[in-house]
């Protein structure tokens, strides 16, 4: 018999999957696995109990809760050679992962994609040789957003949450000085933000990097020129619909690795949590983990 760990934020979603985790240990038990379950408690728990798992000889992890969550589980097998295979049950505010892989919210739903066994390779992220991400990693003043909304006000309004906190940060937005090289390439001015994407969802923007693979070893890299407040609103609103590629004020690319340097404090965003200062190296590990997947469902360029 087959053994599962799930690794679930307890506080995720209106603590949804904590009410349904006997029906999900049921179902696990009934197709196979021998499963049991840790609920995290601090920041940094997942990774370490990720960690613990990969050592016991685990042959899945299913990760329960936002991207955040996700990412530390991500981070706790990254630096195993021997990585088991990853499922998620999205139940987090945005899960911009869930969303480019199609995994759907209800947990019944996404059981049964980690059940029937289809798994697809995926790129992961490396920021500075110690840092992994799975799906975005940014800088800027609004990029700070995801992780200044207060997890309790996640838990009572959702994605509502985010929104009212955008609408409070918009005076505050402004451009800063930075020099992003890209596989031979320099973008040397300021930015009101940039991002280092592996998927086609950013902050529940879908459109936002169409172009973008998860498997295909390369970053899309996005970066918004200095503009003013009535520009930065007209581009949010062409990336709602996704026809912000050929505005003048945005750079699209590719590109397997980034380096960002500043003369100013850059906060950085990895998967929607503080992610440090510049400077930063990312770089691009080809196929590095093993996820479940609705296969048939995926997008093209994502099917490996």
């Amino acid at each position: 018999m087959k053994r599962a760990r799930i690794i679930y934020n307890p506080t995720a979603g209106r603590e949804v999957f904590r009410k349904h985790l006997a029906e999900v240990l049921e179902r696990l038990e009934q197709s196979g696995y021998e499963t049991s379950a840790h609920a995290t408690t601090c920041e940094g728990d997942a990774t370490e109990a990720a960690k613990h798992a990969v050592e016991r000889g685990f042959d899945l992890i299913i990760a329960s809760g936002g991207d955040g969550t996700l990412n530390e589980v991500v981070a706790g097998v990254s630096s195993y050679e021997n990585r088991p295979k990853i499922g998620l049950i999205p139940t987090g505010t945005t899960n911009d992962f869930a969303r480019a892989l199609r995994i759907p919210r209800d947990i019944d739903a996404a059981l049964d994609i980690i059940i029937k066994g289809k798994s697809i390779p995926v790129d992961v992220g490396l920021m500075n040789g110690n840092r992994y991400f799975i799906n975005i990693a940014g800088g800027g003043r609004l990029t700070e957003l995801t992780y200044e909304v207060p997890s309790r006000l996640k838990t009572m309004l959702g994605q509502l949450a985010y929104y009212l906190k955008g609408i409070e940060m918009l005076p505050s937005i402004h451009s800063s000085p930075v020099r992003i090289e890209y596989d031979g390439e320099v973008f040397d001015e300021e930015a009101m933000l940039f991002l280092v994407g592996l998927t086609n969802s950013v902050g529940g923007f879908e459109k936002l990097a169409p172009q973008s693979s998860i498997n295909d070893g390369k970053f899309t890299l996005l970066i918004l020129k200095k503009c003013n407040i009535a520009e930065f609103i007209r581009v949010v609103s062409l990336a709602l619909r996704g026809e912000h590629l050929d505005d003048p004020l945005v750079i699209s690319t590719s590109a397997e690795r980034i380096k960002v340097t500043s003369d100013e404090e850059v906060l950085l965003n990895l998967d929607g949590e503080y992610g440090g200062t510049l400077p930063a190296t990312f770089e691009n590990l080809y196929r590095h983990i093993e996820m479940f997947a609705p296969y048939d469902e995926l997008r093209e360029q994502d099917r490996a």
